[in-house]
């Protein structure tokens, strides 16, 4: 029999205070008014200036509808208000919403939330904050000890969730080192492999982000441990976050932290610029 695991279920003041139940009900009512409105997924995220895949997990219930969103939508699909009335029930719900990571994970998931800048190397997988939704499923999915459904569902869509640091204004400093075994490794199979390097693209793009691919023909690296994300939450030093077989590190000793900052400063200056980084990625796609 194949041995699966169950995580303790954290706490989810989402469910127990009714705001995730608002977050569904917003959902649905978006995707009834969309397609009265007979416009498709595609098109709305257009005329709202952000992603198809933002307005399916929206709909579904899995993201957060942003008050800027509801305003912008209210218009897109005239509805004569129906959306901003919801915006202050919104701002409250989003206050009263508390994170709803495993226990382990969850200083570093409030550090991440409030951060002014945060800067990510990886060097096994795509970071999570630039993961697709099929990608991180693959990625739980497959992991040993195994988990079982309910676990991998929370787990994708509190992974999700942490995305909404995208649309955050103003915007914090993001900026992400990836290896380019990463990117070449086919997780999940071509169909989703592909999407998540457009994915990459995308986010790429965005001004506020800054995506650089370390090749792996470098014959120096400064970093050859593990993954680590640097963080700056608002008002308060740069702490560092390391992760490795599920034990978790949230490191604020300055000394501590300035050695991953000393690493971090040279991977950047050793990878391929943005620009390049992004041409990349393009070749990478055209190959497939």
């Amino acid at each position: 029999m194949t041995n699966t695991q169950r995580e303790e279920r954290p706490e989810r003041p989402a469910e127990s205070d009714g705001t995730a139940h608002l977050f569904r009900a917003l959902g649905r009512q978006l995707k009834f008014l969309r397609e009265r409105a007979g416009m498709n997924q595609r098109e709305l995220a257009s005329a709202t200036h952000c992603g198809e895949d933002l307005i399916s997990a929206m709909e579904r219930g899995v993201r957060t509808p942003q008050v800027e969103f509801l305003l912008l939508a209210d218009r897109a699909l005239n509805t004569g208000g129906l959306l901003s009335a919801a915006a202050d029930d919104v701002r409250e719900a989003l206050k009263r919403t508390r994170l709803r990571h495993p226990g382990w994970f969850r200083d570093f998931a409030r550090t991440e939330a409030e951060a002014v800048a945060l800067h990510d190397y990886n060097n096994q997988v795509i970071p999570g904050l630039l993961q697709t939704e099929e990608y991180a499923r693959a990625v739980f999915t497959h992991r040993r000890p195994l988990l079982d459904e309910q676990t991998i569902e929370k787990r994708v869509a509190d992974r999700m969730a942490r995305q909404q640091i995208f649309e955050r204004w103003p915007a914090p400093t993001l900026s992400f080192v990836v290896e380019e075994a990463a990117l070449q490794r086919p997780i999940g199979g071509q169909a989703v492999h592909r999407a998540q390097l457009q994915r990459l693209l995308t986010v790429g793009r965005m001004r506020t982000v800054e995506l650089q691919i370390m090749t792996t023909d470098r014959h120096e690296h400064p970093s050859l441990d593990a993954a680590f994300t640097l963080v700056t939450p608002k008002g308060r030093q740069e702490v560092a976050y390391t992760e490795a077989y599920g034990h978790a590190r949230l490191i604020t000793d300055p000394a501590e932290v300035r050695i991953f900052t000393e690493r971090y400063g040279i991977m950047r200056a050793q990878a391929l610029s943005p620009r390049e980084s992004l041409a990349l990625i393009e070749k990478m796609l055209g190959d497939r």
